[in-house]
């Protein structure tokens, strides 16, 4: 039997902000935005339309979810993005105003740079060598 992460969940302030951020600024793609009412939306994202795992916007409507947007994972990195490129995607984020920990550096299973979303959440670019 095959099986696969099909979602991850970030708690968010407001869907729309949200939205705007991660494909505005991270190049992400909405797959999905549907209202069911009552402000309940199912939104996802993912970096391509290929992408086999979505992010679940989940808005942070009770005290408890609020006090968690922006540490998902606490200071630690919470998702890895893989690119085929890192050094263009890091400019091109950059230039869109993505906030970095520090520029893309050679590591021994690659090239990666670490930038935080709007609310905090650490993320990690990496352009894997395959090793």
């Amino acid at each position: 039997m095959k099986k696969k992460i099909g979602h991850i969940t970030i708690l968010v302030k407001d869907f729309d902000e949200a939205v705007a951020f991660y494909t505005n600024q991270l190049g992400f793609e909405l797959l999905t935005n549907v209202a069911f009412g009552n402000g309940h939306r199912w939104v996802t994202v993912a970096p391509s339309k290929e992408s086999e795992t979505a992010i679940v916007f989940v808005k942070g409507d009770t005290t408890d979810k609020a006090e968690r947007i922006g540490s998902q994972a606490s200071n630690h990195v919470f998702l890895v993005i893989q690119t085929d490129d890192c050094l263009r995607d890091y400019e091109e984020m950059k230039k869109k105003g993505v906030s970095f920990l520090g520029e893309p550096k050679e590591v021994p299973w690659g090239i990666e740079v670490v930038f935080e979303d709007l609310y905090g959440n650490r993320f990690d670019l990496l352009q894997h060598n395959g090793m």
